[in-house]
């Protein structure tokens, strides 16, 4: 089956959704996923918008996307940060991953970023091997911290 990789429209943006809550599922987070089609549409497509992303597509449609964003090191400067890279389930073990991430490996190129990171969960290891096998380095001396929305406030006031 050929596989299509391209940029996303903002028609995309149901689909895409889909994949993030199957993508919640497998990481065994089910109920985590609280983006809409309203504001993943206007993030993605507005004036200044907060994320890339590319589309794997078949003939049978959207199989697999790679969601992205800059941020930037101060030790690297501009970095090209994969937040997911989803090929649902019925399709993995054919490639289309490998393909999404090579077109984020030359975004990072063509947009001058010094790095490309993400992060995989410790117990993923069709992931963790996959990663392996492509030359990435996983870091396991770094550890995530998160505030959440509805606890700002009583830290900032």
């Amino acid at each position: 089956m050929s596989i299509t990789i391209r940029r996303a429209t903002e028609k995309d943006i149901p689909r895409t959704l889909e994949l993030i809550q199957e993508l919640a599922v497998y990481e065994r987070e089910p109920d985590a996923v609280v983006i809409d089609v309203k504001e993943l549409t206007r993030d993605g497509f507005g004036e200044n918008p907060a994320y890339g992303l590319f589309i794997a597509e078949t003939e049978n449609g959207i199989v697999g996307i790679a969601l992205y964003y800059f941020r930037y090191s101060t030790w690297n400067g501009k970095v090209l940060y994969l937040e997911d890279l989803i090929v649902t389930e019925s399709e993995r073990g054919k490639g289309y991953g490998r393909k999404l991430l090579n077109a984020i490996l030359q975004e990072a190129d063509e947009q001058n970023c010094r790095l490309c990171t993400w992060q995989v969960l410790d117990w993923n290891e069709p992931s963790i091997e996959f990663y392996k096998s492509i030359g990435a380095d996983l870091d396991e001396g770094w550890i995530n911290c998160t505030v959440k929305r509805d606890q700002y406030k009583g830290i900032y006031q």
